[in-house]
This record gives C-alpha cells, structure tokens and sequence, in this order.
C-alpha cells in the first residue's frame, strides 16, 4: 500500500521533475560508489537481506518487509548483475549471501557463485521445518 501511494505521489506531474532529477543524481551517486569499488575487487559480497527469510505462515510486520530488499535495491539501480545463493541459517530460518560483480561481467559472477557452492553444503539443506 504504502509503495503505490508513494508511487503515485511520485507520478503526479506537480512531483515528477523534481523527483526524477533528485533520483538520477542519486542513481549517479551510486554508480560512480560501484565503479570505484570496482576499480580494486572483481566481486563484491554482502548479505541479501538484513534478516532471516521470514516464517511461513508469520504475520508480516510491513515495516520490515520494506526493508528487506535495502542491500539489493543499490545494485538494481546500478544495473549490476547480482546472484544470491544460500549461506547458512539462523533459529533455523535461512541466509544468503549476495555476490555482485561488474557491468556485463556475467561469467565471473557465475563462477564465483558456481564455486561457492561446490565449496560449501548450504544450497543442500534445507529449514528444520520443511520437509525434504
């Protein structure tokens, strides 16, 4: 709910220059963040989420669920290319960990995630309550 009404006040034509070119600097912004860190690493990591995956069933608290695509959002704005694979549990609810490469860098951030997973058992569990 809270995104459609932000979106159509974004929409509205008294809101959508000024907001558009406050966005464009702000997508500038993150790019240029992006390009430098690029500069020195060929993949960059970081958690998907800031929390676990959520409980089936659970009552959804829709603050967090805003929140829970914050550490993707960047990268989808950048127009990198991104995989998330998982990487562990917490209270039994699972992980993943986010790899980010290069602009059209595909290959590399395939292999990277290809060898991840060869090197490591998590994409093989599953949570205690699910069934395998």
């Amino acid at each position: 709910k809270k995104r459609i009404i932000l979106g159509t006040y974004i929409l509205d034509s008294d809101n959508y220059e000024s907001c558009f070119v406050k966005a464009q600097k702000a997508r500038t912004l993150i790019c240029d963040d992006f390009e430098k860190a690029f500069e020195k690493f060929d993949i960059l990591i970081s958690p998907t989420s800031p929390t676990t995956a959520f409980k089936i069933g659970s009552k959804m608290d829709t603050v967090s669920m805003y929140f829970s695509d914050i550490y993707t959002v960047p990268i989808n704005l950048a127009g990198l290319p991104a995989i998330t694979v998982p990487c562990g549990f917490s209270q039994g609810l699972p992980i993943g960990v986010q790899f980010i490469g290069k602009a059209f860098d595909e290959k590399t951030l395939i292999k990277t995630a290809y060898n991840f997973e060869q090197n490591t058992d998590y994409h093989k569990k599953r949570p205690e309550h699910i069934k395998q």
